[in-house]
């Protein structure tokens, strides 16, 4: 058996040996079974299953470089930080994220709750599932999250420490690459769907407004050091249930500007949007759920500035924050952060190198050019307008807008589906 004291890329027998000989979790007579089942980016994650008892582990192992491309050269210490912030976001948000069983430094893995149980939000949301508590879940957490872990709340040394702690070098250079920056100009990395082309190169590329007001958000993202972030808060980054919502894989963890997590969530909602109005193929089904989807972005921002202002009463503690019209400000900043973060969002999903199945999964072509520019004109309304987005009216308004800008009238007709398309609201 390997000795596991030095560092190496796991198979899944290696993974039954690391558990055999490192880990006290199993009966010594669990019959164990090993299943790789990452479909992320950078990670392997392995479940391991005793099939005597029916007790299963996750283990999710960092390795030297990321498995959508080999240029990318990451830090295997981001298993460290996800494993810690995982550990804290327990510790603000109760039973929203995983347990976190171990952590081990030398194999770059961490050893958490299998939530086999649930479904990857973005997989159910592409079978057109319905969520009612989710927006109160995923609020009370981006609430405690990002507020508690604050200058307003927190000791300002403390604070000062937690930013050192979750310096996460290498996997902000990748946001600030492949969100901030590539898909704003024609870089050679993007991967355009050729249909779209000539719309990106008009209305982003040659936007010369829009590149001003992008490296502004890039510098934001880069010094401002607001809040404990996830930092890759998707559909694809939750789990969930009719009755649970679990927050997972944080390893982009890292102090920055609080509206990045909230926006994420709202971009990748509006994703699930553009899919279901291409893909539904009966109007009043179509209809009911992209009403569903609505409300939805809408709640999380309403029920986030409800919570966050009642959670900054009980808990601020800096002396400062306490003057007049301060929290109002505060909030504020955080929501124009959101809109940008949706807008980036959108952008980097259809231009950049990390798309979402919920726009490639679109197969007729024109449909999905369609849905693109949908998408891209909607997160170019958030980045320009952010100032003046502040409600979920606002919010789901850019979408309807967007919608509208290439649907004419009520219907759009698509010959080759043989369905329609229509806007609610």
């Amino acid at each position: 058996m390997k000795d596991f004291t030095t560092y190496f890329t796991m198979t899944e027998q290696d993974v039954i040996e690391y558990v055999q000989k490192k880990l006290d979790i199993f009966e010594q007579n669990a019959e164990l079974e090993c299943r790789e089942i990452g479909d992320g980016n950078l990670n392997y994650v392995f479940r391991v299953v005793d099939q005597n008892s029916g007790q299963s582990v996750i283990i999710k192992q960092a390795g030297p470089v990321a498995r959508i491309s080999d240029a990318f050269k990451v830090s295997p210490d981001r298993n460290r930080i996800e494993s810690e912030a995982l550990k804290l976001q327990g510790e603000l948000a109760p039973g929203f994220v995983p347990k976190v069983y171990s952590y081990d430094p030398i194999m770059n893995c961490c050893v958490m709750d299998d939530l086999s149980d649930h479904e990857i939000m973005r997989t159910a949301l592409l079978k057109h599932k319905k969520f009612p508590l989710f927006a109160d879940h995923i609020t009370t957490f981006l609430v405690n999250t990002l507020l508690l872990t604050s200058d307003a709340v927190i000791d300002h040394k403390e604070k000062k420490a937690l930013v050192q702690k979750f310096t996460n070098p290498e996997l902000c250079e990748i946001t600030e690459d492949l969100v901030y920056t590539e898909p704003f100009y024609d870089c050679e990395q993007n991967d355009v769907f050729p249909e779209t082309r000539e719309f990106i190169r008009e209305e982003i590329w040659n936007d010369s407004k829009l590149a001003l007001e992008t490296a502004k958000l890039k510098f934001d993202f880069m010094t401002k050091a607001q809040s404990l972030l996830h930092g890759d808060l998707h559909t694809g980054s939750i789990f969930i249930k009719e009755d649970s919502t679990k927050i997972i894989d944080p390893e982009f963890a890292f102090y920055g500007p609080a509206g990045f997590d909230i926006g994420n969530v709202i971009a990748n909602l509006f994703f699930a949007y553009v899919n279901a109005s291409f893909t539904i193929e009966d109007q009043e089904t179509k209809e009911d759920y992209l009403q569903y989807i609505q409300q939805t972005i809408s709640d999380v921002i309403e029920l986030f500035t409800k919570k966050f202002l009642h959670a900054w009463d009980e808990n601020i503690k800096e002396r400062t924050a306490s003057a007049p019209s301060f929290k109002e400000w505060y909030l504020n900043s955080i929501l124009e952060d959101a809109s940008a973060a949706a807008g980036l969002e959108l952008c980097r999903r259809i231009i950049g190198i990390a798309h979402v199945k919920d726009i490639t999964s679109i197969e007729n072509k024109e449909s999905r050019a369609l849905a693109e520019k949908i998408c891209l004109t909607a997160g170019k309304t958030f980045i320009l307008e952010r100032a003046n987005i502040r409600t979920g009216d606002d919010f789901v308004n850019v979408l309807l807008q967007s919608v509208r800008k290439f649907i004419e009238g009520e219907k759009f007709y698509d010959s080759s589906k043989s369905h329609s398309i229509r806007t609610t609201g």
